[in-house]
């Protein structure tokens, strides 16, 4: 029987967790097959080619562009150092004399006897890939990167801020429904991914990073506060990028929202172990979800039963949560998936669903409102 697709975040005790690690440009993999990798374990290394800074030669020597070349004292592939002559020109019978400096230190790529300028290229920057993950190293593309597998508890989350990092779970909120603010957070917190409740204030944000936490786990945060630590609107560009000194992952969305008490109980029945944290986020096509995962001792080529199974869609007793107004946040199970479509407040029709909240109180809200938490 066919079924409208659910979206839905994975919050899961043990699965197989693989990860691509690509280099930008085509370098050298530094692991093979088999390697165990820690996640500060560079796997990958290249090269970036350095900035370009041309200089206009001829606007500075007073010459035409095709006399240029003959001013140069330097030519095509020659390295050069900030401040260096590149090219001089005489005049009014060799009493005057123009000169034109490097801008950086690098290597001339170019010199154009048609514009006059030539093209300095910077150092290159060297860039490395690292693990991200303690696992085994599965996969090797040759030339660009690996894939490293792990075993291990996962956690998707809604929102993130910050890349990729890792350190030891700290439970600081008490339960899910606690505020996490800056009262709870000291020098403990250094070096941990910190677990916080139902919101972390702006405050309680600033004192982490005080202290030096590499990270937040949280169930909600204030779109006015993330504005604020920004500096900016977000919209809907990729975040992930940001240099802020700390990783946020936000698992139930924006305001004051008690964390799912399951994925509450699974980071706290980890308290201790090694956590590796993503807040990197892309709601448009490509989605991206910041993560979390706790890597545990498995083989690794044990097969993922729940891999295999194939995701049947919503079903009776399926765990969701609303992610429409008036009950924008709630989490609750299915209780009923009636087949005909229904007329909404809209006048307009779409199928629906019946949804027990843990009060015991239910309510029918469109299917598109809502968003499976897959076990």
């Amino acid at each position: 029987m066919a079924h409208a697709y659910t979206p839905g975040l994975r919050v899961t005790n043990r699965m197989k967790i693989t990860k691509k690690r690509i280099l930008p440009l085509k370098g050298e993999v530094v692991v093979k097959v088999g390697d165990r990798v820690k996640p500060d374990t560079v796997v990958a290394r290249t090269e970036l080619p350095g900035t370009v800074e041309p200089v206009n030669v001829a606007n500075i020597l007073g010459v035409p562009p095709e006399d240029v070349i003959e001013a140069m004292l330097k030519k095509e592939g020659d390295m050069v150092r900030e401040g260096e002559v590149i090219a001089k020109s005489k005049s009014f019978f060799g009493l005057f004399s123009s000169s034109a400096k490097a801008k950086i230190s690098g290597k001339i790529e170019n010199i154009s006897k048609v514009t006059g300028q030539v093209l300095l290229r910077g150092a290159p920057m060297p860039v490395e890939v690292k693990a991200y993950l303690d696992g085994v190293v599965t996969e090797v593309f040759p030339n660009e990167g690996v894939a490293v597998t792990t075993w291990g508890a996962f956690v998707q989350g809604i929102f993130g801020i910050g890349g990729e990092t890792h350190g030891p779970i700290k439970i600081v909120s008490k339960t899910p429904r606690d505020i996490l603010s800056e009262k709870e957070i000291d020098n403990s917190c250094k070096g941990c991914i910190i677990i916080g409740g139902a919101l972390v204030t702006a405050a309680g944000l600033q004192k982490a990073i005080s202290v030096g936490a590499l990270g937040i786990v949280v169930g909600g945060f204030n779109d006015k506060d993330l504005r604020d630590f920004l500096g900016y609107d977000l919209g809907v560009a990729i975040t992930g990028s940001e240099k802020k000194g700390i990783t946020l992952v936000v698992t139930e969305g924006f305001g004051e929202i008690m964390m799912a008490q399951k994925t509450y109980d699974l980071l706290k029945s980890y308290e201790g172990r090694m956590a590796c944290i993503n807040g990197a986020t892309q709601i448009r096509a490509g989605v991206i979800r910041p993560e979390v995962v706790i890597p545990v001792e498995n083989n690794i080529q044990e097969a993922d039963e729940a891999h295999m199974q194939e995701n049947v869609g919503l079903a009776i007793g399926s765990q969701i949560r609303v992610i429409r107004e008036p009950y924008f946040g709630q989490l609750g199970k299915v209780s009923a998936l009636p087949a005909p479509l229904q007329k909404l407040e809209s006048e307009s029709y779409a199928r629906v669903l019946e949804v027990e909240f843990p009060d015991g109180k239910k309510a029918i809200i469109p299917r598109a409102n809502v968003e499976m938490i897959e076990e």
